[in-house]
């Protein structure tokens, strides 16, 4: 794997950042580096609702910051699904400037690299499919039936559901024409069934603030609202929303979606983590409030209290402080 070796040293180097002592107080500006998308904007929105100054700012450019701004990465992965928007590994320079950056470098590689992913979830013991990294048309361990996907994917795109081993060698060997299979290969899951039905946690800043149910539209087994499955707010159980915090927390991320799958028995899984996750108000109420508030905590400007009713509702089990968990170590 290529990306490993530097998204485990930037690791090292955000500890040793973390260490120093925190600027606290009013930052100059709220960076959001990303597109004009609405959950974008709502963050600004949110942001300036809180007396903050926000900006949003292209994710593959190098915007002006300097010692007291905060900045929220949210570069996605490229429709080509072959890596992230450019622009990605220049987020240090904006820490060496001074900023309060969210949503890092390695955080957000470990989040749209599934393999990357795959790794950091099994070395914190999150509960996850089992998962193989293919290259050919190679059968792994595990039983069908199979579930295959890009290592940098999104919107449900390039997923397939293989019923059987020599279904899953044809899927592979028409997948090697793609452009992204080529330099990466592609990730082979064992189903968590039933399917058709998925859980999204959103984690803020070490805490659960919403939480929608996915279900796929008639005829298809993904719920991606992309593919015309439709959403409903909910609470999550009490252990869909520890396994989040724990997924969000293995790769250190600040803002991230995360997608658990139940299967019969009602054990959750985590089927993959959103670096740049979409949400709108189905998600929570005050959602966005509650987001805000969260990361200007969790960036050290202001002890904001955190809005709305989900997080009331969760009690205890709602945040990764309040259970006392930590990041288990690579």
């Amino acid at each position: 794997m290529t990306v490993a070796p530097a998204i485990l040293e930037l690791r090292d180097r955000r500890r040793e950042a973390a260490q120093r002592p925190r600027r606290t107080g009013n930052p100059r500006s709220v960076v959001v580096l990303g597109r004009p998308t609405e959950t974008n904007l709502a963050l600004l929105e949110a942001f300036a609702e809180l007396g903050q100054r926000a900006r949003l700012a292209d994710p593959t450019g190098a915007p002006r910051v300097g010692p007291g701004d905060v900045v929220l990465a949210r570069h996605d992965v490229l429709p080509t699904l072959d890596g992230i928007e450019p622009g990605l590994w220049g987020l240090p320079r904006l820490m060496r400037a001074g900023a309060r950056l969210l949503n890092g470098p390695l955080a957000l590689a470990a989040a749209h690299d599934k393999l990357t992913t795959a790794l950091f979830l099994g070395a914190a013991g999150v509960k996850q499919p089992a998962t193989a990294h293919v290259h050919r048309l190679k059968v792994p361990s595990f039983g069908p039936p199979y579930v295959v996907k890009p290592r940098f994917g999104s919107w449900g795109r390039d997923v397939y559901l293989c019923g059987d081993e020599d279904e899953l060698r044809w899927r592979l060997a028409n997948l090697a024409q793609r452009r992204w299979f080529r330099p990466q290969g592609a990730l082979v899951q064992a189903l968590i069934q039933p399917t058709g039905r998925d859980l999204r946690v959103l984690v803020a800043a070490g805490r659960v603030v919403g939480a929608i149910e996915r279900q796929a539209a008639p005829g298809e087994w993904r719920a991606n609202v992309a593919l015309g499955g439709e959403r409903r707010r909910v609470v999550p159980s009490r252990a869909a929303r520890t396994l989040a915090l724990r997924a969000a927390a293995a790769i250190e991320i600040d803002l991230a979606g995360v997608d658990i799958a139940s299967d019969e028995t009602g054990r959750c899984y985590v089927l993959e983590v959103n670096g740049a996750v979409d949400f709108n108000a189905t998600y929570a109420e005050d959602v966005f409030a509650t987001t805000a508030a969260a990361l200007l905590e969790q960036a050290g400007v202001r002890r904001h209290p955190v809005h709305g009713g989900l997080r009331s509702s969760l009690g205890a089990e709602g945040s990764i402080r309040d259970r006392g968990m930590e990041v288990s170590p690579m």
